[in-house]
């Protein structure tokens, strides 16, 4: 039997809708949610991220600003919107979208913006307060995604052995993190693996859920998963498909086709985790101006 397909879309939807009765409280009392993203240069995947982010507030009912900078911006103007952004009271979060150019460095970057308008999760103080289970923290939006859409697909975590392959500070780490935390969509033994892990197939085939999120286009093959495993494809590639008309087309990090007849549960690429983190982002700017 093939796999059954996690919608990302239905489930994002869903959760959009859960989100509009707070937004309405926060309306009433005179506060309307505020996301201010931020890009620099002229990043083809970037601008369709920010494009989606900026819809996606509009339609929920948030106020959103997208600030355009030149590629050739030095780092301290950026640095100095940062403070005014920060200074702003109807800011309530600010992301900064990456990839920044090289003339930036994304660690000061990131660290200027304020911890609680970080809705990105990438602050320090963030990354500390979710690995020690505060809720006060900001979730990175990717791994909050997928970690609601196991919850939400009735997927059980507690007690299963998640394998990560992927250890970015964006995904692969903090998703260790939520997994393991006690509560719902945690309760996990969880293994990271990367680049340097020996053996990975005979790693990933012990999972219960495999996490893919290295970045490389169907790298995660059939015979890579453990029979009936849930798989959660983070990936988003572009490949040359001569036979669309932009030339190529998107896939996922797992080789999806031949995965559908092992896995019990797979998300597709796109429609799967992409949906969910930027609706998990609408929910991190809610709580900003909640909190």
């Amino acid at each position: 039997m093939p796999a059954k397909i996690i919608d990302g879309t239905a489930v994002a939807r869903a959760m959009r809708a859960d989100l509009e009765p707070q937004i309405a409280e926060l309306k009433e009392r005179g506060v309307t949610p505020g996301l201010t993203v931020v890009l620099v240069g002229q990043h083809p995947a970037s601008q369709v991220y920010v494009r989606m982010k900026g819809k996606a507030c509009e339609e929920a009912g948030l106020r959103s600003d997208t600030i355009r900078l030149a590629e050739t911006t030095p780092e301290s103007e950026l640095l100095a919107l940062i403070d005014r952004l920060n200074a702003d009271p109807c800011v309530h979060g600010i992301l900064v979208q990456l990839p920044l150019p090289r003339q930036i460095s994304t660690h000061r970057v990131l660290h200027r913006i304020l911890p609680g308008k970080d809705v990105d999760g990438f602050h320090p103080e963030n990354v500390g307060k979710v690995a020690a289970g505060d809720p006060t923290g900001f979730r990175p939006a990717t791994p909050y995604g997928v970690q609601q859409l196991l919850v939400r697909s009735g997927v059980e975590t507690r007690g299963a052995h998640a394998v990560i392959v992927g250890r970015s500070n964006i995904v692969g780490r903090p998703m260790a993190s939520l997994l393991l935390q006690d509560g719902p969509g945690g309760n996990a033994t969880v293994t990271v693996c990367h680049s340097r892990t020996r053996d990975l197939p005979s790693v990933t085939r012990l999972a219960d859920i495999l996490v893919a999120a290295m970045g490389k286009p169907r790298f995660v093959t059939a015979d890579m998963i453990r029979p009936g495993a849930v798989v959660i494809d983070v990936g988003v590639n572009r490949v040359d498909d001569p036979r669309k008309k932009k030339g190529y087309r998107l896939v996922g990090d797992v080789d999806f086709e031949p995965a559908l007849g092992v896995a019990s549960a797979i998300t597709p690429v796109p429609g799967g985790v992409g949906p969910m983190t930027i609706t998990m982002l609408l929910y991190n700017t809610v709580q900003a101006a909640r909190q």
